[in-house]
């Protein structure tokens, strides 16, 4: 608890990130994926669909022939990480690096200093380190800049790097390119919306989406101690429904109560603002998706950004698909994770 007490973000961490991506960028230290956007609809709630072509040619990890034994340790980029993508430490677990590769400008990522596996359930001050860099952006200047911050964990949930680490995107640059978009000013951080910060509905919106997702208002006076509780909660919940779901049969609140450490028991995507968290069970990683002709023309992949209403693709004939028959999109969400009716 301690621990959580002294973990303190920059008050300047806004202009820390702006000035590290713009200087990295320049350097040609990170890459930087342009994107162009349009606004779909999810049942009533506006998901943004972005298309970078660049992104098919991301380098990518090799992959290690199953009959040869691995030459040395995969390279992990936050065990020591390249000081041009250092944006702040945050003492005395975590630190603060740029995402060499960004889709969204001042994209940044929160990593514990010593391995600790990706896998496993949240700590404590996991939690208080990226509350602590939302509170910076909610005070820098004066002003209420939010943070969008979201967590994969698991086989199906997107995560790409087995050592523990947050994402955090500021959420005006989320909107880059939306003001040239129709209905693009209708588009808010779901997470948000989800746990009631936006003024929403919640049950009505839940019955718009075709995945479960959990969620909670957390308000921004809470201890650290009482948002790590409030995580551990949906994390909970969220494992009671996966394993209930193949019966058929609705959670068991009343079964014998989930482990809320260690090696987590399903995988999942996890978003935190600064009133609100959500968390969505994922049993898929993504889905093809077919044109009209009934052609399969790609596969969309999820991460914890379908959290914030946002969904990436990287092919011409993916975009154009999706652009051309927005229910595929609907398709695909209802194929990632458990139904609605399993909570």
């Amino acid at each position: 608890m301690s621990e959580m007490a002294r973990i303190q973000a920059p008050p300047n961490l806004p202009a820390l990130v702006k000035a590290a991506f713009q200087k990295a960028r320049s350097n040609g230290d990170l890459t930087y994926y342009p994107t162009q956007a349009t606004i779909l609809t999810v049942g009533s709630v506006p998901f943004q669909l972005r298309y970078s072509p660049a992104l098919a040619a991301k380098p990518k990890a090799p992959v290690q022939p199953r009959d040869q034994p691995a030459a040395a340790k995969p390279f992990n980029p936050f065990a020591d990480p390249d000081p041009a993508l250092l944006v702040a430490a945050l003492p005395p677990s975590h630190r603060l690096v740029l995402n060499k590769f960004a889709v969204v400008p001042e994209h940044f990522i929160l990593a514990t200093r010593a391995f600790k596996p990706q896998t496993h359930v949240l700590e404590p001050a996991d939690v208080a380190a990226a509350y602590a860099c939302i509170d910076a952006y909610a005070r820098a200047d004066g002003g209420q800049q939010d943070l969008f911050v979201f967590f994969n964990s698991g086989q199906h949930s997107g995560a790409s790097q087995p050592h523990r680490h947050l994402q955090l995107l500021p959420v005006a640059r989320m909107r880059d390119g939306l003001e040239r978009v129709e209905r693009g000013g209708g588009w808010d951080v779901l997470a948000d919306k989800l746990g009631g910060g936006e003024g929403a509905s919640v049950p009505e919106l839940e019955q718009q989406l075709p995945f479960a997702v959990l969620a909670a208002a957390v308000s921004p006076d809470a201890s650290a101690e009482a948002r790590h509780t409030a995580y551990v909660d949906l994390y909970k919940r969220a494992v009671r429904a996966v394993l209930s779901a193949p019966a058929g049969g609705a959670a068991d609140e009343e079964e014998a109560d989930v482990p809320g450490d260690g090696e987590a028991k399903i995988s999942y995507n996890f978003a935190m603002t600064r009133n609100s968290m959500a968390l969505c069970p994922r049993t898929a990683e993504g889905a093809v998706i077919r044109n009209r002709a009934g052609v399969e023309v790609g596969q969309v992949a999820l991460n914890g950004t379908l959290l914030a209403g946002t969904a990436l693709v990287k092919t011409q004939a993916e975009w154009d698909a999706l652009v051309e028959n927005p229910s595929l999109l609907h398709g695909v969400l209802g194929q990632i994770g458990i139904k609605p009716s399993k909570l």
